[in-house]
């Protein structure tokens, strides 16, 4: 039996951080690089300056660092001369494939930081949890799940992209060799968001089902998911939130797909799975719900105890997903085998674990 006890060696990227003499630049804006500023702040890494892409960089200012183009740092510095720090998510090839190009001449690393919430995977909340880790790894139903796991695992902790690299595979492995839909799938989106996942799940059942339920909490989603799914039979819609109960929740309906529970926002009401099926069956449940995922899963438990639907779960919106989430579906029902895949994207965004009883 192989141990994760390895992932302890690893040295993390706040030690390399903190511990480099060259000058760090953060890579992006927005809120990603806040997160790594107060990251920065709190290991008391220094901070040399901002970059953005040169077509986006314009003379402002972003917290109060004006914004360089990488070409002026690459020109004053010399490639390899100063550090990158990451500080945006990637998941269109033609921009992993830019980040590539600026890593085969740059030392660039990725820190992890929670796409939810201000917390972060560490070398300390690895160690506090390395038995739960052990338990996950142990139960992976195949040789590539804990090499996947492995290596995200060692990307979290070091912020080297090579380890991504490493165990990307494409949605079209899972679909065809562990989800394997039918024509008569039941399927459950939580996480609708404008109708994008309904579509690939139509995909791959050759657009045969027996009924989609979807979820959508943020207003402006459903109107388009609304639109995009108007053609479909059996297609139920719900403007709500997946949770653990019926109840009004407060939601800061960001952009794009990033709507979450938070103290600020409009009320939204919340419903569990078990609520919306009311005994009736599932056969694939997707959760994608932005760091609601514990919720959303007791919130299915009598479904997912009596029918063992299918579970794609999102493993990337909090650092103790990597574990607890896993660990979660198996405190439910033990039946199920586990797999992990990471799909191409930068940093570890779209890492999903796939729960399936054979």
């Amino acid at each position: 039996m192989k141990s994760v006890e390895g992932l302890k060696c690893l040295e993390s990227s706040w030690e390399y951080l903190k511990e480099t003499k060259l000058p760090i630049f953060i890579y992006g804006m927005g809120d990603g690089c806040l997160k790594l500023i107060r990251e920065f702040n709190s290991y008391r890494i220094p901070l040399a300056g901002i970059f953005a892409s040169d077509e986006f960089v314009r003379g402002h200012s972003f917290e109060g660092h004006l914004v360089h183009k990488l070409s002026e740092i690459e020109d004053t510095l010399g490639c390899g001369n100063f550090v990158i720090a990451l500080a945006f998510a990637a998941g269109y090839q033609s921009l992993i494939d830019k980040i590539d190009d600026i890593e085969s001449r740059n030392i660039l690393l990725a820190p992890d930081t929670d796409v939810i919430g201000v917390g972060a995977f560490t070398k300390e909340l690895l160690e506090e949890n390395l038995d739960k880790i052990q338990l996950v790894y142990d139960r992976l139903a195949d040789e590539y799940s804990k090499q996947v796991y492995i290596n995200v695992l060692s990307f979290k902790i070091t912020g080297r992209l090579d380890y991504l690299r490493k165990c990307t595979s494409l949605p079209d492995e899972a679909y065809n060799n562990i989800l394997r839909l039918g024509h008569c799938e039941t399927y459950v989106d939580l996480g609708a968001y404008t109708g994008d996942t309904i579509a690939e799940f139509l995909s791959y059942t050759n657009g045969r089902y027996q009924d989609i339920y979807a979820l959508e909490p943020n207003k402006r989603n459903f109107k388009k998911l609304t639109e995009n799914t108007k053609e479909l039979h059996n297609c139920h819609i719900v403007n709500a939130a997946a949770w653990d109960k019926s109840e009004i929740l407060v939601f800061n309906a960001g952009g794009g797909r990033q709507s979450q529970v938070s103290k600020k926002g409009v009320d939204t009401q919340a419903i569990s799975v078990d609520e919306l099926l009311a005994g009736n069956k599932a056969t694939y449940i997707k959760y994608d719900v932005e760091g609601a995922e514990k919720k959303a899963i007791d919130g299915a438990k009598n479904t997912i105890e009596k029918y063992k639907p299918k579970l794609c779960v999102a493993l990337y919106h909090r650092a103790v997903d990597m574990f607890e989430l896993p660990l979660q579906i198996l405190s439910v029902n033990t039946d199920y085998k586990l797999y992990i895949r990471h799909y191409p994207y930068y940093p570890a965004w779209e890492t999903n674990l796939f729960a399936v009883c054979e």
